[in-house]
Formats: C-alpha cells, sequence, structure tokens
C-alpha cells in the first residue's frame, strides 16, 4: 500500500470516528430521527371520582433520538397538547429543557397510569452549559409534557391517572 493510500485509509477512519462520536452524542441529527411522530389521545382522570380532568393529543417519542430531542425543535404548545414520551422499561429518570423556547408541566407516569410526580419545569438562563441544565426527576415508565400550568388549571395531581385511548 502506498504512503498516499494509507493517509487517505486513516482519514476515513478518523472521519467515520468523529461522525460516531458526533452522532451518538446527539442522536437528533440523524436524517429522519425525530420526522414523523405517531400522536395518541391521553386521557387524564381523577383518581377519586373517575371524572375526566384532561384529555391531551400527544405526538409520541418512543425512541432514544426522539426521547432526546423531546420539544427542542417546537415553538408551543396548544393547550390540550403535549408529548408523550414512553420509556423501554419503569425507572428514575431525569428530563431537561434542553433548547427549550417555553416552559413545561412534566408528569412522570407509572407503567399503570398513576401519576407520580408533577414538575412546573422553568427555562434556564440562556448560555446554561449541559452539565448545569436543570433536573427534573420522577419514577415511572411515561412522562407526559404539557404546556406550563396545565396540570393547575386542569386540577391534574399526583395519584390521579393517564388513561391512552
Amino acid at each position: 500500500m502506498t504512503s498516499r493510500a494509507r493517509t487517505a485509509v486513516f482519514f476515513a477512519a478518523v472521519l467515520v470516528v468523529v461522525a460516531s462520536v458526533v452522532y451518538l452524542s446527539n442522536p437528533a441529527i440523524a436524517p429522519g430521527a425525530t420526522d414523523d411522530y405517531e400522536r395518541t389521545s391521553l386521557t387524564i382522570v381523577d383518581d377519586e371520582t373517575g371524572e375526566t380532568l384532561a384529555t391531551v393529543d400527544a405526538r409520541v417519542a418512543d425512541t432514544y433520538a426522539k426521547r432526546f430531542t423531546g420539544l427542542s425543535d417546537t415553538e408551543s404548545l396548544a393547550a390540550n397538547e403535549g408529548m408523550w414520551f414512553v420509556h423501554d422499561s419503569p425507572g428514575t429518570y431525569a428530563y431537561v429543557m434542553r433548547d427549550m423556547a417555553f416552559p413545561l408541566d412534566i408528569i412522570f407516569v407509572a407503567e399503570n397510569g398513576t401519576i407520580t410526580k408533577i414538575h412546573h419545569a422553568e427555562l434556564d438562563p440562556e448560555g446554561t452549559s449541559e452539565s448545569d441544565l436543570t433536573r427534573y426527576r420522577g419514577t415511572g415508565k411515561y412522562v407526559l409534557e404539557v404546556p406550563y400550568g396545565y396540570t393547575n388549571e386542569t386540577c391534574i395531581e399526583e395519584g390521579d391517572r393517564v388513561v391512552l385511548d
């Protein structure tokens, strides 16, 4: 192999490694990574009375890339609109307001539909580094993000249930 061929192979290998590192640190940049969200309708019911508190039309984020991007590429949400994050298994998760244009209510939901935690998430100051973003933690298999204050307006509380239509 000539010196020129070795150099070309070396640069190709470096390019593959750099591209892999960039993708692994932000998989949402891959073409089509967050396109074409499925949608679902979620009904939130009062745990004590069974009364419907709200119905949310939600985009489904059921892949790592979609969960990573979340609502970062969204300008705003309508009153009964949100994003439904689906994890592979129940656990404790932390959500951040990465590149967000508006604040949110972040609702953690157990596998059986019970709301386990509600956060009213403000925007971090502009220029906040990734490592300094506020972490909103909770336990569940699902997370529902809706407009800021929505849970207060609709009287949604921890213990209420989310039902998939």
